[in-house]
């Protein structure tokens, strides 16, 4: 990859790790609830991505659909949800994890045929999963481990819903903007439960202005730059950047669990991008 790829692709996933980051701070350690935080993460992001497209000349509504706003709402509504009670390395691992079974279960059912190795990846990474979510002491809260869950799949389908979607910045702004009635309701729903403060204010409004509507800004741009079969694997760094800055700057604690499991599901991951490289006479005899 050239320097400028590098560069715009490590931006882009130290952005997406950084909204868990954000979340999970904002959540555990002020007193912003989730649904503030979500409507607030939604409408800082729609208001940078529509500035973007402003200066590009475009207009906001042409873009986007009202189906990806929806999956855009539940992955961002779940995500806070789940942040309520989820570390940050777990959280994003199941969202990780999540997104992927659902995009590579799609391609399944649309006729997609495994080889070999594809399969060991998909057992490996199933096994990871359910590693991390069996009942011990270490395990993840069920209610807010499925609420990731969902949040994935979402993202997975709002993902699929994006390819052939026209320009990607214009589409995203377009269903940001779309969402926001929907965080209206959401808010209203949970409002005995609202509260704000200053922190988690700015927290909310990094996670939507610069980790979401730049981030993906920057993600599109880099792109265009990239093979198919790198993009897919660079992103497998999102879980590791999140786990890290939890580590790091949260004080959280890697349990044996989430390290065996998660280097079971990006490493099955991992094997099911890198196996559709892999060419006839490249592969093990037999």
């Amino acid at each position: 990859m050239q320097w400028r790829a590098v560069v715009l692709t490590v931006v882009a996933m130290v952005a997406f790790a950084g909204n868990s980051l954000l979340c999970r701070a904002a959540l555990r350690d002020t007193d912003i609830d989730a649904a503030s935080f979500t409507s607030l993460r939604l409408a800082s992001g729609a208001l940078v991505l529509a500035l973007l497209v402003w200066l590009r000349g475009g207009r906001v509504r042409a873009g986007g659909s009202w189906l990806s706003a929806l999956a855009l709402f539940i992955y961002a509504a779940g995500f806070s949800l789940a942040y309520l009670g989820l570390g940050t390395a777990m959280g994003a691992l199941l969202l990780f994890g999540a997104v992927q079974a659902t995009m590579i279960g799609v391609g399944l059912v649309r006729g997609d045929r495994p080889n070999r190795w594809q399969w060991l990846g998909f057992v490996l990474a199933f096994g990871g999963l359910i590693g991390l979510l069996l009942p011990g002491l270490s395990a993840p809260p069920i209610a807010q481990a499925v609420l990731m869950l969902v949040a994935g799949t979402a993202w997975g389908v709002y993902s699929l819903r994006a390819k052939g979607a026209g320009e990607p910045t214009l589409a995203t702004a377009g269903n940001f903007l779309r969402a926001l009635p929907l965080t209206v309701i959401f808010s209203v729903v949970l409002w005995p439960q609202a509260q704000v403060d200053v922190p988690g204010v700015a927290l909310a409004l990094a996670s939507g202005a610069l980790a979401s509507g730049l981030g993906y800004a920057v993600w599109y741009a880099a792109l265009p730059l990239l093979q198919a079969t790198t993009a897919a694997t660079v992103q497998l760094s999102v879980p590791v950047i999140a786990a890290l800055g939890g580590v790091l700057l949260l004080a959280e604690p890697l349990t044996p669990r989430l390290l065996v499991a998660g280097t079971a599901i990006l490493g099955g991951i991992a094997l099911v991008i890198l196996a559709k490289t892999v060419t006839p006479t490249a592969r093990s005899p037999g």
